[in-house]
C-alpha cells in the first residue's frame, strides 16, 4: 500500500499516545514526514484512534494540501506542517492534551528538567493562547522551537513535540509530560528543585556527544 511507512509509523504512535494516557477520545495529534518524497502522514479529524486503521491516516502535501486517505486530515495540520518546513531536521511531530502539561502551561513559566533525562528536552517554552488549527498558531509553535527546540506547551492548550523520528518526537512528549508532572507534585509540596542550569547544559552535552547513560 501507498504510504504505508508513514502511515504505519503515526497509528503505531497514536496508539502508544491513548494506552499511555497521553491522549483521550479523539484529542490530539501525531505526523510523520516521508524524508524521500516530503509527503506527510497525519492522524485524521474527529476518528477514534482505537479503531483506526491504515487507511484511515491522511496523507498531506508539505503545504497541508489533502492527497489521500479516507478522512479529512487533522484540524491541526497547519501546524504540524508548518513545523516540517520550517525544521529539516524534524520528521515527526506529536500533539497532546497532557493533563499535566495542560496544567502547567497556565503558569507562564519555561519547564525546567527536574531528573537528567528531562534535559534532552528543555528549555520548554510557553507559548501563548492561540486559536487551535489556526496559521497564527502554527507561526507562533514554529517560533518558539526555534532552530532546534523539541518541545513546546500551548498555554490552555497542551503539548507539542518534534524529532528527528517518531521514536524522538513520542520520547519527547512522553518525558515533557513526565517534566510537567514532577514539577506540579513539587510545587504542590513546596519542594520545587529543578537542576542548576550548570548541570542541565552538562547533560545536555552528554546528550549530545551520545554518552548519557
Amino acid at each position: 500500500m501507498e504510504y504505508s511507512s508513514i502511515r504505519r509509523q503515526v497509528l503505531d504512535a497514536i496508539r502508544e499516545a491513548v494506552e499511555l494516557g497521553l491522549i483521550h477520545g479523539t484529542s490530539g495529534n501525531i505526523a510523520v514526514r516521508d524524508p524521500g518524497s516530503g509527503t506527510i502522514a497525519i492522524t485524521p479529524s474527529g476518528i477514534a484512534y482505537k479503531t483506526m486503521t491504515e487507511e484511515d491516516i491522511a496523507i498531506v502535501s508539505p503545504d497541508g494540501a489533502w492527497l489521500a486517505g479516507n478522512y479529512k486530515p487533522s484540524s491541526e495540520t497547519p501546524m504540524h506542517t508548518a513545523v516540517l518546513r520550517a525544521r529539516p531536521d524534524v520528521n515527526a511531530t506529536v500533539h497532546t492534551h497532557g493533563m499535566f502539561c495542560t496544567i502547567l502551561a497556565m503558569a507562564d513559566e519555561p519547564l525546567r528538567p527536574i531528573t537528567p533525562p528531562q534535559a534532552e528536552f528543555t528549555p520548554v517554552q510557553i507559548v501563548p493562547f492561540t486559536m487551535p488549527g489556526s496559521n497564527d498558531l502554527a507561526d507562533a509553535v514554529v517560533r518558539a522551537l526555534g532552530s532546534a527546540g523539541k518541545s513546546v506547551l500551548l498555554k490552555n492548550h497542551g503539548m507539542f513535540t518534534c524529532g528527528k523520528t517518531i521514536k524522538a518526537a513520542m520520547a519527547a512528549a512522553i518525558y515533557t509530560e513526565e517534566m510537567a508532572q514532577t514539577t506540579y507534585y513539587a510545587k504542590l509540596l513546596g519542594i520545587l528543585q529543578p537542576m542548576s542550569g550548570e548541570a542541565e547544559a552538562a547533560m545536555q552535552a552528554l546528550i549530545a556527544a551520545d554518552q548519557a547513560v
